[in-house]
């Protein structure tokens, strides 16, 4: 049965051209075609990327952020409070000022001592700036190899210099080595994004991260398994290149660097308008959209992979949107960290309840009661 459906799954009339059958895609020189079960590879090295992760957040990346001044900050915590515990849980985090009031005659407290209960609970919650730095080097690291490997597989190619190359002879194009190694490495690299999103700093737009990581992984794989790997190869180059400057602008906001994270960011903003508001769209959809057509006719395949790649160019720009608005806030001198962190809003909170600690360190005195 799984046969069966595998079969029906692979059809020739869904996924090929004018009238190519499978079969004739396996060239003279034996190496064959681009099957999908060649990428099966990437789930396991996603695993090994994950671990290499982990040893290179702690061997590496933590001494990196110390020797940039990033130290773990010791937040005061909540003392547990099972009325307020299952109001934050329950209820809210951010609890209106008619609640507090509730809350504060529920819990035998003042309601500036409940305030400071939820700042202190939601200060918990937060991922510490090393956390977020530790993501950040791992990935600058990685966009950075990626890049690199990937201009060294392509900039020898007809294709980066004509996008036009990239259907001369399709589908019965040559399978390199290093465009297969290229895939493998972005694939399994996607994979681990993937499996650890939950358990990364969490950010507004943590549901579009999800929908992006999964319509790469798709994309990377169909375009493979169908021998849409030239347009694979650019497009991920033309991520790559705007990533790598966008991990060193936040490494440096993480470490209060302001003035090299503008510049960085910045020029991140710079680049990821031109790759992927102009390139992507204007060259590569261009060419995914209407140069096939010069070959054979619309099929299933067309259309399927094509509105993928418009999936990811609605993603650009929704970025492009949180980009102008970090853009406007580095102007006017407001800039503070990743706007698509859900946390980086209760940085004042935090601050607001240190001012309200003496300066001796000890707790203020709340109607005649030290805060309990």
């Amino acid at each position: 049965m799984l046969r069966t459906l595998s079969d029906w799954f692979w059809w020739d009339r869904i996924w090929l051209p004018c009238n190519y059958t499978w079969d004739d895609l396996e060239n003279s020189e034996g190496t064959g075609s681009a099957s999908p079960s060649q990428l099966y590879i990437t789930i396991p090295l996603a695993l090994v990327f994950m671990l290499l992760r982990f040893c290179f957040e702690r061997a590496i990346a933590t001494p990196v952020a110390r020797a940039m001044g990033i130290t773990s900050k010791v937040r005061l915590k909540a003392p547990f409070n099972p009325i307020l515990e299952d109001f934050y849980i329950k209820g809210s985090k951010h609890p209106s000022q008619a609640e507090v009031y509730g809350l504060a005659k529920k819990a035998s407290r003042t309601a500036v001592q409940v305030e400071r209960w939820f700042r202190r609970r939601r200060n918990q919650d937060r991922p510490a700036v090393i956390k977020k730095f530790q993501e950040s080097c791992w990935r600058f690291i990685f966009y950075l190899c990626a890049l690199i490997g990937g201009f060294g597989v392509l900039y020898d190619k007809p294709w980066f210099h004509d996008v036009w190359e990239v259907w001369v002879g399709y589908p019965k194009q040559e399978v390199l080595a290093s465009q297969y190694w290229y895939y493998v490495m972005e694939l399994g690299f996607y994979w681990s994004l993937l499996f650890s999103v939950a358990s990364d700093v969490r950010r507004k737009d943590f549901n579009v991260q999800v929908v992006h990581h999964c319509a790469t992984i798709f994309l990377l794989n169909f375009s493979w398994g169908v021998k849409y790997i030239r347009v694979g190869t650019m497009t991920m180059l033309v991520h790559d290149v705007s990533d790598v400057l966008l991990e060193a602008a936040k490494m440096c906001s993480y470490a209060e660097w302001k003035k090299s994270c503008n510049v960085l960011f910045g020029l991140f903003a710079l680049v990821f308008a031109i790759s992927r508001l102009v390139i992507f769209p204007f060259w590569i959809i261009y060419a995914t959209v209407v140069y096939p057509l010069y070959y054979c006719p619309r099929f299933f395949l067309y259309y399927f992979f094509n509105m993928l790649m418009f999936t990811l160019q609605f993603l650009h720009i929704y970025w492009a949107y949180l980009i102008v608005r970090m853009v406007r806030k580095m102007l006017s001198g407001n800039m503070s960290g990743d706007d698509r962190s859900d946390n980086e809003e209760e940085d004042s909170e935090e601050n607001e309840d240190q001012r309200l600690t003496n300066g001796d360190g000890k707790k203020p005195i709340v109607n005649g009661q030290h805060d309990r």
